[in-house]
């Protein structure tokens, strides 16, 4: 199986969740990770870094964990689609207008159909979008 994982799902990883049984569902995925392949949009990247950096702002974590998580994502090889500006721009917009998503989070949503994967996030609004399009994963 395919799995495109949007930054919330990811985070998982190092910050802990309001509900119990979303850290449990990151958990298992992470523990399957030899069983299927990943990939992100360009965009993720970015939006990991920029969620450490405002956890470190506000003294949630030190600079040195983030470093070290950041060496962890890197160990996982996650493959990080780089045709998403250049193929998927004007899909991705038409997604966002039709599920009344942020075109941030209908990157990850365009990625997960065109790759025919199915998308692991806690959003709510991503992943019911992502149901009607028939590639959830049923973590929100």
């Amino acid at each position: 199986m395919t799995l495109v994982l949007d930054a919330s799902f990811s985070l998982a990883w190092i910050f802990a969740r309001e509900r119990a049984d979303e850290a449990e569902q990151a958990d298992r995925v992470l523990q399957s990770r030899g069983q299927e392949e990943w990939f992100v949009p360009s965009l993720w990247p970015l939006e990991v870094a920029n969620a450490l950096l405002v956890a470190e702002r506000r003294g949630v974590i030190q600079p040195n964990v983030s470093e070290a998580f950041l060496r962890r994502l890197a160990a996982l090889r996650i493959g990080v689609d780089h045709e998403t500006l250049d193929l998927a721009q004007p899909r991705t917009l038409e997604l966002a207008r039709q599920h009344q998503l942020s075109a941030y989070d209908a990157t990850y949503l365009e990625l997960a159909v065109r790759l025919d994967a199915r998308l692991a996030t806690f959003d709510r609004r991503l992943l019911l979008a992502a149901d009607v399009m028939g590639c959830g994963l049923g973590f929100a």
